[in-house]
């Protein structure tokens, strides 16, 4: 449905050009939501999926286990949309030994991700809604190192940003000025709230982003921050319960039709269409995070009965592989914390592990060495839907 323009503009000044910042009208969309038959269908399908993905934190093993993995794998997807070169064996690796093999900032940007979600999450868990006091926390955390530190972490910006193009006269678009980011945010903080009326959680989430995207708040991390918010919102709303739900992938993959269509609803205030788009967005990653969680699930139970065959060695080789099967990149040390078992016999068990194909180290080092589970990071790092599994190692 087209609405005209959702917003208006104000003059402001960019990199010493003169340009007109665009000042979202605050939500919801005036007139109203449409919901025709096809729309609804796309997002009864996302709620479906939402329900199955929700389900895995009382049906898994050890949920705490995959929510370990998976929200690192995010950070990297997401991290790697602004240009960082992080993988999450990187990641990992720099969690557990602080080498990674690429550029310290990229990883460090990545790493921050990963302490701005758990921030976000520990906030939500002891009360704070999602307001701006939350969105700035998380900006300074996400912020605090890496390329970002000079970037004013936890602080709106006071100058002029645009996005896309070369100068603001080219830019995709020029967002509010910063006498106007705060009133914007407030607008938007009101409308999460349910202030003046509630929405459906799934197209709260949904025009949030948009809205968030356009008021582009912070001098830098705004894209990451965004997508942050998604999982978070849903959070608060008691539609997932653990922060599971990650649609950096299916943006990255599509990131043409998204940024079109978030340019689209500020220009035509066609925000059905975007609803579409987020709907199926939220099918496809929740159908993949439930789809992963089974695969890595039959992996490691497959996995333990191989280690099974190492007759006497079993029982101390079991210690190691559980720990690699909690953290899937460990160093000896921790290992040797975790399983109480010597240098001596953890470093034996890895030796047999690696002899069936199941861990391989990872830094080249004769001291100080790090081992991966390696099957259980290319499952991780798997962008298809598991409609196969893929082939195994030979043992």
């Amino acid at each position: 449905m087209n609405r005209t323009s959702t917003g208006r503009f104000e003059p402001t000044v960019a990199a010493g050009i003169a340009c007109r910042g665009f000042v979202p009208e605050p939500l919801p969309p005036k007139p109203a939501l449409v919901i025709d038959g096809p729309l609804q269908h796309r997002l009864d399908q996302a709620h479906l999926a939402l329900g199955r993905l929700d389900s895995l934190t009382a049906l898994l093993p050890d949920a705490q286990t995959f929510l370990y993995s998976y929200v690192r794998k995010e950070a990297v997807l997401s991290s790697q949309i602004e240009g960082t070169r992080s993988s999450l064996s990187d990641l990992l690796l720099f969690e557990e030994d602080g080498a990674p093999g690429v550029p310290i900032d990229d990883v460090a940007e990545v790493s921050c991700y990963v302490a701005a979600l758990d921030l976000g999450v520990r906030r939500l868990a002891e009360g704070l809604p999602i307001s701006s006091r939350l969105i700035r926390e998380m900006h300074a955390a996400l912020m605090q190192s890496g390329r970002g530190a000079g970037k004013s972490p936890g602080e709106y910006r006071r100058v002029q940003n645009w996005v896309g193009g070369p100068t603001p006269s080219a830019a995709e678009l020029v967002p509010p000025p910063p006498q106007f980011v705060e009133p914007c945010i407030a607008d938007l903080e009101r409308f999460v709230n349910d202030v003046p009326e509630r929405h459906a959680p799934l197209i709260k989430a949904a025009l949030a982003h948009v809205q968030f995207e356009t008021i582009h708040p912070f001098l830098d991390g705004n894209g990451r921050v965004g997508r942050l918010l998604i999982p978070l919102l849903l959070m608060h709303e008691q539609v997932l319960h653990e922060p599971l739900l990650y649609l950096s992938l299916y943006f990255k993959i599509h990131r043409a039709r998204y940024y079109e269509l978030l340019s689209h609803v500020r220009k035509s205030g066609d925000w059905e269409e975007w609803l579409g788009f987020f709907a199926d967005a939220v099918t496809h990653a929740a159908t993949q995070a439930v789809q992963t969680a089974r695969a890595l699930t039959d992996l490691v139970a497959g996995d333990r009965r191989r280690v099974v065959v190492l007759g006497r060695h079993a029982p101390s080789a079991m210690l190691v592989f559980d720990a690699l099967s909690r953290r899937p990149v460990r160093s000896i040390g921790s290992i040797c914390a975790e399983t109480r078992q010597s240098p001596v016999t953890v470093g034996a068990a890895l030796q047999r592990l690696a002899t069936l194909n199941l861990v391989r180290e990872l830094t080249g080092r004769k001291r100080d060495r790090v081992f991966g589970y390696i099957d259980y990071l290319d499952t991780l790092n798997r962008e298809a839907l598991f409609d196969t599994p893929p082939p195994r190692r030979p043992a």
